[in-house]
């Protein structure tokens, strides 16, 4: 007898019913290969920078090689939100892997090969960069089709965040030890398999036969216009995505720029930040194990409560606290990470028509991610004039005046699962 799981109380479902989820073939399929490709594209910055250093580059070299991954995914996402509306998701991901997955096999024959300049390393990164620009918006679209359950939904946003935080672990640590042993165009070779492996997955996967849903427009342009005002006409997404693009200029950039220098003058070094940074990853785990099987009333409401604790580690920092607090800090942003990753998403794929899903999911990322490279480009010079601790204070402020103004905003504070749309 199948079992009813949104009958089931939350804090009464067995672990069994909470995997329920990995029941269901299609989610199965696309949870080994995502998670397997996962791990590899975790791997591959540690390679590639050890690539650029042991090629005799320097700083300046490294960061033009990392500028040309990022800059392509964000020239790309809005293109790449139409594309998975018009050709459907499952097309232009398997498109992507294999992109990205010939991408790397090219990098580690160059290396393995003795010519790798540093013009081709940034020319085969910056493809690398199209293909994760397309992916994105097509990742956040396919995911309701692969759950016949709807009430399964938030435990496989749960379950894929999980992965994405474990590989964060697992694959720099694993990418370290392959660089040390065999050099870095052995992780790129591994890389390139995960990426076939995720394409394999793909290709295995029989979802609904809805077909490609995209825009009916005549051109990009009219299909993109067509998205903007489906997404300005949600205040709920554009308030929240607003709320997230001003949290990865102010809190999320100082954070990572200032609290390296901070944990260097007063906590012990490296040690230390890599400490803050491995329990906030472990926070992230936890969060994602403690929403498995859980499905909140108030979704936006629990994931705005849950991004307050983003304030406590940068907060502890501006205040000169000791270790043990700023470990603490990290661990309840790492919790609330999850949290907010798995609502925000779910909140998305259920109030948005699968036929809109790859644009709509595409300005979310924009408007999420744009200002963040500022952000990490003004931390220094802003703190040489305000101080660091200054700069820490303003974002762990932001971040607790701006939870609270989203918190209550009506769109966000009263939405609630059953009034869903049926997509």
């Amino acid at each position: 007898m199948a079992v009813d799981t949104e009958r089931i109380p939350a804090r009464r479902r067995r672990l069994g019913d909470r995997l329920a989820v990995l029941g269901e073939r299609e989610f199965l399929w696309f949870f080994t290969g995502y998670t397997t490709s996962l791990v590899g594209s975790s791997m591959a910055p540690v390679a590639v920078a050890f690539a650029v250093l042991d090629g005799g580059g320097g700083g300046t070299d490294l960061g033009w090689v990392m500028a040309a991954r990022i800059l392509p995914v964000v020239l790309v996402l809005l293109a790449g939100g139409v594309i998975a509306d018009r050709l459907g998701s499952r097309r232009v991901m398997l498109g992507s892997d294999l992109l990205r997955g010939l991408v790397q096999a090219l990098f580690a024959g160059l290396l393995l090969a003795g010519h790798a300049p540093v013009w081709a390393m940034v020319a085969l990164v910056a493809v690398w960069g199209v293909g994760e620009g397309l992916f994105m918006p097509a990742f956040g679209a396919i995911v309701p089709g692969l759950v016949r359950r709807k009430e399964l939904l938030a435990d496989a946003n749960t379950l894929l965040g999980l992965s994405r935080s474990v590989s964060t672990v697992v694959g720099p640590a694993a990418a370290g030890l392959l660089t040390a042993a065999w050099g870095p165009a052995a992780v790129l070779l591994v890389d390139a398999v995960t990426y076939g492996v995720g394409a394999f997955a793909l290709a295995a996967l029989r979802l609904p036969g809805r077909g490609p849903s995209g825009g009916g427009g005549e051109s990009m342009i009219e299909d993109l216009r067509a998205g903007w005002s489906e997404f300005a006409s949600r205040p709920w997404l554009w308030l929240t995505t607003a709320q997230m693009g001003l949290f990865n200029l102010l809190v999320w950039a100082p954070f990572l720029v200032l609290g390296p220098l901070t944990a260097q003058r007063d906590l012990g070094g490296a040690s230390a930040w890599g400490l803050v940074m491995g329990v906030y990853g472990a926070g992230a785990v936890l969060g994602g194990l403690l929403m498995l099987g859980r499905r909140p009333a108030r979704p936006l409401a629990v994931a705005t409560v849950a991004g307050l604790g983003w304030a406590l580690p940068s907060g502890a920092l501006a205040a000169g606290a000791s270790l043990p607090w700023v470990v603490a800090g990290g661990l309840v942003a790492g919790v609330g990470s999850a949290v907010c990753g798995t609502l925000y998403g779910t909140t998305m794929q259920e109030w948005v028509p699968v036929e809109l899903l790859g644009r709509l999911t595409s300005f979310g990322a924009l408007g999420s991610f744009v200002l963040g490279p500022l952000g990490l480009a003004a931390a220094g010079p802003l703190s040489g004039r305000f101080g660091i601790g200054g700069v820490l204070l303003l974002g762990s402020v932001w971040q607790l005046a701006a939870g609270a103004v989203v918190l209550g905003i009506p769109a966000v504070r009263n939405r609630r699962w059953e009034e869903a749309p049926e997509n």
